[in-house]
């Protein structure tokens, strides 16, 4: 046999060879990337159950010493002697009534922009107005919090709140709720609002996104029949985007219920609960932020089951998300 003849011969056993090699190198590279991802996803598990561990063990002095009466206990003295009084029962209530005041300003507002920007507003103008949306949500907090103090605060107060409490001081139990005593320029009422122009952009943007999945022939379909925009907004818009619709306002749920700095600045920051959402309150999390610092012992032991109990109620906000999710898109897919 020639020398070429065996040459031609051996040209495919080496490509046999390098193909196995390219091979191996394949296998061997996805090995190493789906142990990758497996550590990242484990990693996050072992990092959540760490702060759950680290909460507890720093919140048991105070969970040994209160039980289960610091959930309903109204007062807060940690400096009494002998021993402090401190209950959770205030904060619990300032992070649950601003969170829903904010809520019910920003969802209806949020919506309403981004049906405004999807299907009404001129196309020159959608992208100067979705992008001056967005940018509120790359402001600091300490940023609204300042505005909310200096600003904000005083103009309520000087403006608007005397005017709610003049339109509803004749009607029972919403002249409670809107109480002319107390008026403030920090209050739950003020947080409130910081908190509700806070998460506008979260709500705005995924709402605008989910918005425009909507199959435009859906659409023209509704206006080809005689369907007015409501209509159409109404009875195909939200209905196909209702899952995307309700992750984005418990999304903007989760912001609320822990927001700090801007909530700190401006809802002052006092342990007592009172009917008037122009009183000024206090939040787990300002709480928290305000008196850190300076405590010890039993004192910071509860601001820490304070710290406990807002990671519970947001694991149970999200939780109920996504059980509400679940059953959107089994009842779609159905």
């Amino acid at each position: 046999m020639s020398t070429a003849d065996e040459t031609m011969q051996a040209i495919p056993h080496v490509a046999k060879q390098q193909r196995a090699r390219v091979l191996l190198g394949m296998a061997l590279g996805d090995k190493v990337f789906a142990l990758a991802t497996q550590v990242a996803a484990y990693l996050v598990l072992l990092v959540l159950a760490g702060i759950i561990l680290s909460l507890i063990v720093g919140a048991w002095p105070a969970m040994k010493a209160f039980g289960f009466e610091f959930l309903i206990t109204r007062r807060w003295a940690p400096q009494l002697e002998p021993e402090p009084v401190l209950g959770a029962l205030a904060p619990i209530y300032g992070t649950l009534v601003s969170s829903f005041i904010a809520m019910l300003i920003a969802v209806p507002f949020g919506l309403g922009i981004a049906i405004f920007l999807t299907e009404l507003c001129p196309h020159r103008l959608r992208k100067p107005v979705r992008l001056a949306i967005e940018l509120l949500a790359g402001i600091p907090s300490i940023i609204y919090g300042m505005w909310g103090f200096f600003v904000l605060g005083p103009f309520l107060a000087n403006y608007i709140e005397p005017s709610l409490v003049a339109a509803f001081a004749n009607i029972p139990v919403l002249n409670s709720i809107f109480s002319g005593e107390m008026v403030s320029n920090l209050s739950l009422f003020n947080a409130s609002l910081i908190l509700a122009i806070m998460i506008l952009p979260f709500i705005t943007a995924i709402a605008v996104d989910v918005f425009s999945t909507v199959p435009p022939v859906l659409k023209e379909a509704a206006y080809g029949i005689g369907c007015t925009t409501w209509e159409v907004v109404n009875n195909v818009v939200l209905p196909f985007t209702r899952v995307g619709v309700v992750g984005g306002v418990m999304l903007a749920l989760g912001r609320a219920l822990g927001e700090t700095m801007a909530v700190t600045f401006i809802i002052g920051n006092s342990f007592k609960i009172s009917g008037s959402i122009f009183a000024p309150s206090t939040t787990i999390s300002a709480a928290i932020a305000s008196e850190f610092a300076e405590s010890s012992g039993l004192h910071q032991s509860a601001l820490i089951l304070l710290g406990l109990l807002l990671f519970v109620l947001t694991f149970f906000v999200l939780a109920t998300a996504r059980f509400m999710l679940m059953r959107l898109e089994k009842r779609a897919g159905a």
